[in-house]
């Protein structure tokens, strides 16, 4: 141990003595590790924060939609041949599904949103059951949500989001406040909580109307999304035949014709994405390896110069009793002090630039201790591979001859 500690000052002295030649040296092995903490920090803190979105659903929660989950151009070509999804399809669900809670549904739309002189754009106008906050999680701040009364009576009530109040109400009150939705006026009767922005989309740009009240202004050519909370997880694929008989029955589907219209839960999300997250990662280190190699070649062409460079010194230290392994352990362990030292640096550019695209690009991010440490063994990894051949030439110079170097 003593002897590699002296190897590591001596290789450390030899970095700083040539420092552009140190920086040529180690970028490649730096861009390699700094290239995976980059990725597996922006991987890991989106594979979090997808989790914590999807949870939201809860675990005994699915959604019925007319396209549901698409992996295939075909899939989505399929779609538009498909029924659309209807309050009456919604209610017969409701009516018919004994391990069912609660059944709600939602339409969604885009358009620019007034109060007085102020408006803002493309804000999602989201018209929805009064169920709805019920059934996935969704925090109430101030006032109340659309109401069942308010859908049955059509009345035209808004409950917002921030980015409404921070753009149209800046210091003033905003509940009973009227804007305007397509020209159309709605009085303020609450706000949710702040959501932030995911994927550089803000979560708090949005107006929830009643259901009725969307369907009057907007028509009903759209598609409804169906939310559908069982009693609870066991009794959730229950749930799911049950509201999958319903729709099949509603749309006269022939028992052996495929479902017309998609169903999922927060794990079929989760596992879609899983698949895609851990397919981009392989991707991703296998490009990052590419560097790691040139990096560990780079280490042993400069570890060869150093050995011809030091010919006569390991001349001198044979001839006072050194042996074969003390001097392969001697260049070994420069090797690795030279990977280590890029990997750490590797390390510290991958923690930044992970740091800067999150904020760049609003994407969450997550360090996790384990890639860290696998970052610097990787890099350690590379100087030993690429310091083997290095170290045993060094080791197989004949004192004589070496001694005879100038």
């Amino acid at each position: 141990m003593r002897q590699f500690f002296e190897s590591a000052r001596i290789a450390l002295a030899a970095l700083w003595a040539n420092k552009l030649r140190s920086i040529l040296t180690l970028v490649g092995v730096i861009i390699g590790v700094m290239t995976i903490i980059a990725i597996v920090s922006l991987i890991t803190g989106m594979n979090q924060y997808v989790a914590a979105q999807i949870s939201s659903l809860g675990g005994s929660t699915f959604i019925i939609e007319r396209e549901g989950l698409i992996t295939s151009e075909e899939q989505w070509l399929a779609t538009f041949k498909r029924k659309k999804l209807t309050v009456a399809d919604m209610e017969a669900i409701a009516n018919s599904c004994t391990n069912c809670q609660a059944v709600g549904g939602r339409l969604i739309t885009v358009r620019q949103v007034k109060y007085g002189n102020r408006f803002l754009d493309d804000v999602y106008i989201m018209g929805s059951t009064a169920n709805f906050p019920a059934i996935v999680d969704f925090d109430i701040e101030n006032g109340h949500y659309p109401t069942e009364s308010d859908n049955e009576h059509r009345r035209p009530v808004a409950f917002i989001g921030y980015d409404l109040i921070d753009n149209l109400f800046p210091g003033i009150s905003h509940l009973g406040g009227t804007i305007k939705v397509s020209g159309q006026e709605y009085t303020v009767i609450g706000n949710g909580n702040r959501r932030g922005s995911s994927f550089g989309q803000s979560r708090d740009n949005y107006v929830i109307i009643p259901l009725s009240v969307f369907e009057k202004q907007f028509g009903t050519r759209r598609s409804l999304d169906i939310f559908v909370k069982a009693y609870d997880y066991e009794r959730l694929p229950a749930a799911q035949d049950e509201a999958r008989v319903v729709m099949r029955a509603r749309h006269k589907l022939a028992y052996d014709k495929e479902d017309d219209f998609g169903m999922y839960t927060a794990g079929d999300i989760m596992s879609i994405w899983e698949n895609f997250s851990r397919g981009a990662f392989i991707v991703m280190i296998g490009i990052s390896s590419i560097a790691l190699v040139v990096g560990g070649i780079v280490i042993m062409n400069i570890m060869l110069v150093s050995v011809t460079e030091r010919t006569r010194e390991i001349g001198i230290r044979k001839a006072i009793g050194a042996r074969k392994a003390n001097i392969m352990w001697q260049f070994l362990s420069e090797s690795l002090t030279l990977a280590i030292v890029g990997g750490a640096i590797g390390v510290a550019g991958g923690v930044a630039a992970g740091w800067g695209l999150a904020k760049l690009s609003g994407l969450p991010m997550g360090i996790e201790l384990w890639s860290i440490i696998a970052g610097i063994g990787v890099s350690g990894g590379v100087g030993t591979l690429f310091g083997v051949y290095p170290a045993m030439k060094a080791a197989r110079l004949d004192p004589i001859e070496a001694l005879r170097y100038e």
